[in-house]
């Protein structure tokens, strides 16, 4: 299939096709004893990741764990559509998100609010889980693999307050979900992530630190692909963040409303990203993977509840 790419270390990279396009968001599976499906993409997506599935040899009885870096609709709206596929995998998530894939009513209101009528052909619905199958992780969790080979769980918010980032005792990849920012391989560009409501700046940079600590080899981003240069890509994911609130911030301190705001952080930025030189459609991929609109209103709303 064309959208499978081995990454060595039995790790398949799967373009999930989000709401039709390429190069948007990232499943990845560890295809061992215990095969693993990190991500499921959307709901719409989840009959592309069976097929990826079926190709590489797992089939509905084979898929031992379902695990999600946080529920944002992108990374874990295929969970209730996945689980059902596969009805022996263990659903595993953060235990801030965990009831929400057992009763997603909460979640997709508020994604509504958020998206309206996109909602449906980006996303599609998240069906709920069964919650005796969701295992909950706490700060950190393990998740086995087979052969002694591990996932281990890393509590890293402030993209979201249920996000973790996991780590493979055996490649040493670390799925970054997205705490480290958005990265296009075509042109290397990295942008921040800091939709509302959970966006907070010493939070997300703290877990940028925690990734650099754990020394990984290799970062697997949702979106999208693997990064090697593991260092300079973290120190370039803080410096995005700090650009991004320095910038919305000096917006906010001129009484500018988010229109305007967003264009005045857009304008200000637009050199940083070669993505937005290049032709249409990959700047409009860009925008979808990292809009300026989600990422300026989420720092508003961090700095509004934040004393200077």
């Amino acid at each position: 299939m064309d959208n499978v790419t081995p990454l060595g270390g039995d790790v398949y990279e799967i373009d999930t096709r989000m709401a039709g396009y390429s190069g948007i968001t990232a499943g990845y599976l560890i295809l061992g004893d215990r095969p693993c499906l990190v991500e499921t993409g959307t709901s719409t997506s989840a009959p592309v990741v069976r097929d990826a599935l079926s190709t590489l040899g797992v089939g509905p009885d084979d898929l031992a764990t379902v695990v999600v870096t946080h529920i944002h609709l992108d990374h874990a709206g295929g969970v209730g559509d996945i689980a059902s596929f596969y009805p022996s995998a263990e659903i595993v998530v953060h235990e801030k998100g965990a009831r929400h894939l057992a009763d997603p009513s909460r979640l997709m209101a508020s994604a509504k609010m958020v998206w309206g009528d996109k909602l449906d052909a980006l996303f599609g619905t998240l069906a709920p889980t069964d919650a005796a199958r969701i295992r909950a992780l706490g700060d950190t969790g393990t998740i086995a693999l087979g052969n002694g080979r591990t996932l281990a769980s890393h509590y890293s918010p402030g993209h979201a307050k249920h996000h973790v980032g996991l780590l493979d005792s055996l490649t040493g990849d670390l799925y970054v979900g997205d705490a480290a920012g958005v990265y296009l391989p075509e042109t290397g560009d990295l942008r921040p992530a800091t939709p509302p409501p959970d966006f907070d700046l010493d939070v997300a940079l703290g877990s940028i630190g925690l990734f650099a600590a754990l020394k990984p080899q290799r970062l697997l981003f949702s979106h999208y692909g693997p990064v090697e240069d593991v260092p300079s890509t973290l120190e370039r994911s803080a410096e995005e963040l700090r650009i991004w609130v320095d910038l919305t911030r000096r917006a906010r301190d001129e009484g500018l409303d988010l229109d305007h705001a967003v264009a005045m952080v857009r304008d200000r930025t637009r050199e940083r990203y070669a993505a937005l030189r290049a032709d249409e459609a990959t700047a409009e991929q860009f925008e979808l993977l990292s809009g300026a609109p989600s990422n300026v209103a989420g720092i508003m709303h961090w700095l509004d509840r934040t004393p200077r």
